[in-house]
């Protein structure tokens, strides 16, 4: 399972021309489901995610985390993170879970990120969406379990 997480000033997805999700100061997430993903593996990334220390302390140092900062979660699936690029020019997404796992360990993810986070929007999975966001640094890293 990867996330690719931005730290940003704002964030919003939109489907099909409406915002479905939004936050203001926070972390996009863009999430990987590969096939050997489990719960279990979902719940070492949320627990990674919402206590990376991203966002800066009165002394402007990359100190506090997700939760400290008070900040909103925006989760937005995309099965591209886990494509193979080693070889050629077209990515290969044999790595990647099934459409069926993948959304039943994307609403996993969601549900437990809202069960331990207060403020926390979604993209909605397989969808077409069009994410903005104004990333705060830039601060962006790729976190994988």
């Amino acid at each position: 399972m990867k996330a690719l997480i931005q730290r940003v000033s704002s964030a919003s997805v939109e489907i099909a021309g409406e915002c479905h999700g939004k936050i203001a100061s926070g972390t996009l997430l863009l999430l990987g489901i590969e096939k050997t993903d489990t719960q279990a593996s979902a719940d070492k990334l949320l627990q990674k995610v919402l206590n990376y220390r991203i966002f800066s302390d009165a002394d402007g140092k990359m100190n506090l985390n997700l939760q400290q900062h008070a900040g909103g979660l925006l989760i937005v699936s995309q099965f591209t993170l886990v494509a193979d690029t080693a070889k050629g020019l077209r990515p290969g997404f044999s790595k990647g879970a099934t459409p069926e796992q993948g959304e039943a360990l994307y609403d996993y993810f969601v549900q437990q990120a809202k069960d331990r986070h207060p403020s926390v929007a979604t993209g909605r999975f397989g969808a077409n969406m069009q994410v903005n966001l104004v990333n705060d640094g830039p601060v962006t890293f790729l976190l994988e379990v």
